[in-house]
């Protein structure tokens, strides 16, 4: 795939029959259009939890019409403990996420010390292609943002990283921070 071809996230949920899983590895994310409502969590410990706000109705559009299709989506999400508050709020958020039709789990950091894991986050879709998630230090994208494989060993080593966290990892319901 060369980058002039790279399909758009909401292309590539599209193409995708049977799965999409996402493996989030960080403790803290920085990303321009999550900084006000993550700075009003810390200020006053709320969130706001109707769907239509902000950037919701875009990505939960897109996981209902992935679901409803038949496409099972799951993300794991490996954590140090004690979680950040980043993972607070994200851990707040998650409603949205299981309403729109994604299954989630929590994975304490601790737990996965043994599980080889790719140096970043990443989406795989139905185990044929590979997008990684590219993150400066500070937790901001990078540029470029994200990096694509469609190398049959990348897609082997990301479907046995995130199957091994999903199997350890414990239902959002179930896991408190």
């Amino acid at each position: 795939m060369s980058r002039n071809s790279v399909p758009s996230f909401a292309d590539l949920l599209a193409g995708t029959r049977r799965s999409a899983v996402h493996l989030e590895m960080r403790d803290m994310y920085s990303v321009a259009d999550e900084v006000e409502e993550f700075e009003r969590f810390k200020r006053t410990g709320t969130l706001e939890l109707d769907p239509t706000a902000r950037w919701w109705p875009g990505w939960l559009d897109l996981v209902r019409d992935a679901v409803g299709r038949g496409v099972v989506m799951r993300r794991a999400r490996v954590v140090s403990e004690p979680v950040t508050d980043y993972i607070r709020w994200e851990h707040a958020s998650t409603p949205l996420n299981i309403g729109a039709g994604e299954l989630v789990r929590w994975l304490p950091r601790r737990q996965a010390v043994d599980i080889a894991l790719p140096g970043a986050d990443f989406w795989l879709f139905d185990d044929r292609i590979v997008q990684f998630n590219i993150f400066t230090g500070e937790g901001d994208w990078a540029n470029p943002p994200k990096e694509f494989s469609e190398d049959p060993a990348v897609i082997a080593l990301c479907a046995s990283a995130f199957e091994a966290v999903w199997d350890r990892a414990v239902d959002h319901e179930k896991y408190t921070v």
